[in-house]
């Protein structure tokens, strides 16, 4: 764990004080269980800087009474180092008040720590190595708008979780065999010859102009032009996604697991542990066992594997590259909640620990434009692609507006509201706080006024640099949170916030001018570096830029 970035916290040193006190009070009073300590920012600033409900956690599991409980917590919490002044409210709530020297740290441990604020969130105990999966697009088709949403989560959450501590590689699972891609090379021809697209097979205009891009002729190869066909379109998708910046570790071919045996080994290793029966000439795995609704087909009685026994020598070999202490991460789309049973039936099957297999279910993206709802279909070829989407309204608010929301919930953009450079538009709301940070120091500098002493100044804290101060200080949890729920899109409603204290900062605080003594300038000064520090950093976590310098409309 890093000793700048989380433990020095200031944030996590009144925290972790707090959680002692519960711990101990638990202790005390031989409660079976101690109650995580949770802080959070009162809804009324008048309150207080930051209140714990952890009293009425605890009384239930002391049967005492819990403003008694309260109270005992908050006579021992005054004693820690920053707090001012604490009072019990309501039935058992706890108000903290800090002194201005716990903002002070705040803001030199952030400064201190740079871009390792907030690094090491998972301590030794709990950070492992991550194999992330996630994109993973079918190849017979452009990268679709819904793609870009599945990249813009997996990588950011790869940023955060590597943050947090963990070790993580990225992977994408090229599904370039099977009848799909049979039909992808057919259809081709058909596109290229003026004959008839197979039942079930691609449409859309890209296929057409892919077969000129290949050269196929009525001579061509079926067979041969999917691969190629599906090369083209993973060669496609690499750039779109480089575009995003998104890199991944590993392209694996489902192809070169059938070359290389692993797929009819994973059958076999199945079979020798007694967990497949035969079925009308079928090779069938016991799902069911493990909780999936049904058993499923491993090879077809043909002798030919299906597509999931594929998917069970991918899982087998990604344990073999983490070791059993390993987690593999599966991002998938909407349509593949059954897959959750099934995946982690067959782990179980393998031998494996089915806990360390986590799906995240990555539900749908609709687009608007002029107030209507675009639709999407790879197959008829009606449909917005990323490339489409990155001209539209660029990487950074590609990746900014699919982070809006909980991967489990459905999500809208407005692709006009995405394109404005303006306030209402969010990317350009936070990016303009960093530029606007960074604008000060600029007229600092040009002034020749940035060597005062904050040390020397002894103005009280404004309220304005308290709220951005405490919203400093929570990053270092936010990072962690994110990365334990799987949820980056904690920072972006995070980064969001922070901007918006930043626009009540600028609006109440000067930091440089007439009346501005040299050693305020110098504090506010500080407090200006930690917060663009901080804020490109979140920005940075999701993969959205920071520019140094931005222009709003209604200030040019």
């Amino acid at each position: 764990m890093s000793s700048t970035g989380f433990s020095n916290s200031a944030l996590r040193g009144l925290h972790d004080g707090l959680q002692s006190i519960v711990d101990e009070i638990a202790r005390a009073g031989d409660a079976p269980g101690t109650p995580r300590v949770e802080l959070e920012r009162p809804r009324e600033e008048a309150h207080g800087d930051f209140a714990t409900n952890a009293a009425l956690m605890l009384a239930p599991v002391l049967r005492r009474n819990p403003r008694e409980v309260a109270q005992e917590i908050a006579d021992r919490v005054g004693a820690l180092p920053g707090v001012d002044a604490v009072d019990v409210a309501g039935p058992g709530f706890i108000n903290l008040r800090l002194d201005d020297s716990w903002f002070l740290e705040t803001v030199d441990a952030a400064l201190e720590a740079g871009a390792d604020f907030g690094r090491g969130a998972s301590n030794a105990a709990t950070s492992e190595p991550i194999l992330l999966e996630f994109v993973s697009a079918n190849p017979t088709g452009p990268l679709v708008a819904a793609s870009a949403r599945h990249a813009a989560y997996g990588d950011a959450l790869a940023r955060v979780l590597r943050h947090a501590g963990h070790e993580v590689r990225t992977e994408f699972y090229v599904n370039d065999a099977g009848r799909q891609v049979d039909l992808f090379g057919e259809s081709l021809l058909a596109r290229a010859t003026g004959g008839q697209v197979p039942e079930g097979g691609y449409e859309g205009e890209y296929v057409r102009d892919l077969a000129a891009e290949l050269g196929v002729t009525a001579e061509s190869d079926p067979v041969e032009l999917g691969q190629l066909g599906v090369a083209a379109m993973i060669g496609g998708m690499r750039e779109q996604l480089d575009r995003m910046h998104v890199h991944f570790d590993r392209f694996q071919s489902e192809k070169a697991l059938h070359e290389a045996g692993a797929v009819v080994a994973g059958i076999e290793k199945l079979a020798a542990a007694g967990q497949t029966f035969d079925e009308d000439g079928a090779t069938i795995l016991r799902t069911t066992t493990w909780g999936d609704d049904r058993d499923r087909a491993v090879r077809r009685a043909n002798g030919i594997p299906t597509y999931f026994a594929a998917d069970i020598a991918y899982i087998d070999d990604k344990f073999a590259r983490t070791g059993e202490a390993g987690r593999l991460i599966y991002v998938l789309g909407a349509d593949h909640h059954g897959y959750i049973a099934r995946l982690k039936g067959a782990a179980q099957a393998l031998g494996h620990d089915a806990d360390h297999l986590e799906i995240v279910i990555m539900q749908m993206v609709t687009l608007t434009e002029a107030g209507e709802q675009k639709k999407m279909s790879k197959r008829r070829g009606d449909f917005v692609t990323t490339q489409e989407l990155l001209d539209r309204i660029g990487a950074d608010a590609v990746r900014f507006w699919m982070l809006e929301r909980s991967h489990d919930q459905q999500l809208e953009i407005d692709l006009d509201k995405a394109s404005e450079q303006s306030d209402d538009n969010p990317v350009f709301y936070v990016q303009y706080a960093h530029a606007r940070m960074c604008s000060i120091r600029r007229k600092v500098e040009d002034a020749d006024l940035a060597g005062g002493d904050s040390a020397e100044c002894s103005e009280a804290l404004h309220d304005s640099e308290k709220r951005l101060v405490k919203r400093i200080a929570e990053f270092p949890l936010v990072v962690a949170d994110a990365a334990e729920r799987r949820a980056p899109h904690r920072l972006h409603h995070y980064s969001r916030d922070l901007a918006s204290d930043v626009a009540k900062f600028y609006r109440d605080c000067r930091v440089m001018g007439d009346g501005i003594a040299p050693e305020l300038t110098a504090r506010r000064l500080h407090l200006v570096d930690a917060t663009r520090s901080t804020l490109a950093l979140a920005l940075d976590l999701l993969g959205v830029g920071a520019p140094d310098r931005m222009e709003r409309r209604d200030e040019a």
